[in-house]
């Protein structure tokens, strides 16, 4: 399969529910499977979401301790 003029995508296996493909792109294109991309966003916005609650619970604190 072609993609574009410079990438090139081929199947190099196909067993059971599995498949595996090789993609020959030029250095400078970004190749990176969706599932470990929305994977990988998910678990930072976790830890920003539990570093903001951190956050709320120092300030509680100091509010409780009247600081």
């Amino acid at each position: 399969m072609l993609i574009g003029d410079d990438i090139v995508v081929t199947i190099l296996d196909a067993r059971g529910d599995g498949v595996r493909i090789g993609i020959d792109a030029p250095r400078g294109i970004r190749i990176q499977r969706d599932e470990v991309v929305k994977a990988v966003t998910e678990a930072n916005q976790e830890a920003t979401e539990r570093a903001a609650g951190t956050d709320d619970a120092e300030a509680l604190i100091k509010k409780s301790l009247g600081l």
